[in-house]
């Protein structure tokens, strides 16, 4: 179940379902967790390394966001410090933090409880179509021999089936990604949240918690690309193990 929290005071929005990591969706009016002062740190090899501080932790920490192109491409987390035409990241390790921009489309979390390893994915409808949630499950499955059943999936606040219209060649595409399609769509409307819960389910993946609130509904709470007339402002989804 999704649920308000303070995290040295913003209000974010969090899901009972993962206690173990911090994972977390932003609401309007909080900082890009990337702002903050930066620092020069050496690591165990002597190698001088760039960290930030986040609004959100007081630790120096790696801070990545990828530049997201509605792509179905999904990177581990390694060295690099910029991540092209990327709509997912793994990560693999404590003292980097990811995070993800939104403003209608469906964020996704990931947690593989066993393994220890997260991943943040962005499912537009261009990226659900493409099925980039199990995408992500799969590349966590083929690069640390994860078991869908041991991971954890977080739906985030997105636009929702009560304000979604799309064209008829969208909603074909969107509902040839699952075998069963009832309650998907009605009135030229379709439901991102519960297609993408849905290609997940039909993978193995198991244990997954849906956000209720509606980005364009709750317009007050989070940026919506539709509501307020293509904002350039996003919320965001952070993960830090």
């Amino acid at each position: 179940m999704f649920y308000f929290d303070e995290l040295n005071g913003y209000k974010i929005l969090k899901s009972d379902c993962l206690t173990d990591i911090d994972a977390f969706f932003t609401t309007k009016g909080c900082p890009i967790p990337e702002e903050g002062g930066k620092f020069q740190i050496k690591d165990e090899n002597g190698k001088e390394r760039l960290v930030k501080k986040s609004p959100y932790f007081s630790e120096p920490l790696r801070i990545l966001t990828p530049n997201q192109t509605h792509s179905d491409y999904v990177a581990v987390v390694d060295e690099k410090e910029e991540y092209t035409e990327t709509d997912g990241l793994i990560l693999t390790e404590p003292s980097t933090l990811i995070y993800l921009r939104f403003a209608d489309c469906t964020p996704l979390i990931f947690y593989d409880q066993i393994k220890g390893i997260a991943a943040i994915s962005h499912a537009g409808w261009r990226g659900t179509a493409a099925r980039i949630g199990v995408k992500t499950v799969a590349k966590m499955v083929m690069n640390f021999s994860s078991k869908p059943e041991d991971i954890i999936a977080l739906i985030g606040p997105a636009i929702s089936k009560c304000c979604y219209e799309v064209s008829e060649e969208v909603k074909e595409k969107l509902l040839s990604t699952v075998k069963n399609t009832d309650g998907l769509y009605e009135n030229r409307n379709v439901d991102l949240k519960q297609i993408n819960a849905r290609q997940l389910k039909e993978i193995g993946v198991e244990k997954i918690d849906i956000c209720p609130y509606c980005t364009s509904c709750n317009n007050d709470l989070f940026y919506s690309y539709r509501k307020e007339n293509g904002t350039k402002d996003r919320h965001f989804a952070v993960v830090k193990l």
